[in-house]
């Protein structure tokens, strides 16, 4: 295998952009070369783009009616380039009509059957049906990604959480919507929408505010479960507020703590958090069991 092809495979988290072209499919020929012509222009022109291209940091796969970004160093960085196609689209191309959607997760290298970098797994897939439950002009976020960028005040005001959207095999996957006042689709997308569902969207940081307290307490539990020290003295402390609102917590929980990397190789560290994001995904499958999030344990990384 050429050694160029080994470096872009290596087994990292990715941040993984799809983009699709809204009707592709019934356009004639001639539109249809003509689209994928101007969406690649207005993407390579974007500054996110050439940035982590220049970096050797971004793989790029055609997917027919669009594309697949893989980036590897912020989930910051396909949103930044999802907004930065938006105004292209505003302000050059408004007749071409695209949904996009972003999520963080694990992926594995694979070879193509041209012998092209590729890959597979959680991460890319779940990008993929979070883009496909959006309409034209949308920017859907996975709640993973949406709770990494909730930690920067930037970025708060512009996330409303949708709810879950089923997907493929009967999946549910929870959605968040990226929008500002002049970027984005503000309108809930089609397949979100029933009668009994309201248009009104939650802003993301608002909505998680009266379950924080509660959610980090799950995770102390799990916390001084593992530590012991000192944990006799803080339940003579906590067990009135812990009492209180122990009827707010579901009985199926579970809070995967962060793993550490032991070994003497510092760049193995993102194995830690792939072993971490796997479990998580695969719990997040249960039905009923609530699966505290990602974001609500890295408090205990590292803690002495």
């Amino acid at each position: 295998m050429p050694a160029e092809v080994k470096q872009e495979i290596a087994l990292e988290i990715a941040h993984v952009f799809f983009i699709d072209i809204v009707a592709y499919s019934k356009m004639a020929m001639d539109d249809q070369r003509a689209a994928i012509e101007k969406l690649n222009q207005i993407v390579q022109s974007t500054d996110e783009y050439r940035k982590a291209e220049s970096e050797n940091r971004l793989l790029k796969i055609a997917t027919g009616d669009g594309m697949a970004l893989i980036f590897y160093h912020s989930p910051e960085d396909p949103v930044e380039c999802a907004l930065e196609i938006s105004r292209a689209l505003k302000e050059q191309h408004p007749e071409l009509r695209l949904r996009m959607g972003v999520n963080s997760g694990p992926v594995s290298g694979v070879v193509d059957v041209n012998g092209r970098a590729n890959v597979a797994g959680a991460g890319i897939n779940v990008a993929q049906r979070v883009m496909d439950c959006g309409d034209a002009g949308h920017i859907l976020l996975s709640k993973r990604v949406a709770e990494d960028l909730e930690q920067f005040k930037h970025w708060r005001p512009h996330l409303y959480h949708l709810g879950e959207c089923e997907v493929k095999h009967g999946e549910k996957i929870d959605i968040v919507n990226l929008f500002t006042a002049e970027l984005g689709n503000s309108e809930r997308p089609k397949r979100l929408t029933t009668p009994a569902q309201k248009t009104e969207f939650v802003p993301v940081a608002r909505e998680r505010a009266p379950s924080r307290k509660p959610v980090l307490i799950i995770a102390a539990s799990v916390a001084i479960a593992v530590l012991v020290i000192g944990s006799f003295l803080f339940w003579q402390r906590q067990q009135p507020k812990s009492s209180a609102l122990a009827s707010a917590i579901p009985e199926k929980s579970i809070a995967v703590m962060p793993f550490e990397n032991l070994s003497e190789d510092k760049a193995n560290a993102y194995f830690a958090d792939g072993i971490q994001d796997e479990i998580l995904t695969r719990l997040s499958k249960i039905a009923d069991l609530k699966v505290i999030s990602r974001t609500s344990t890295q408090h205990y990384k590292s803690a002495p």
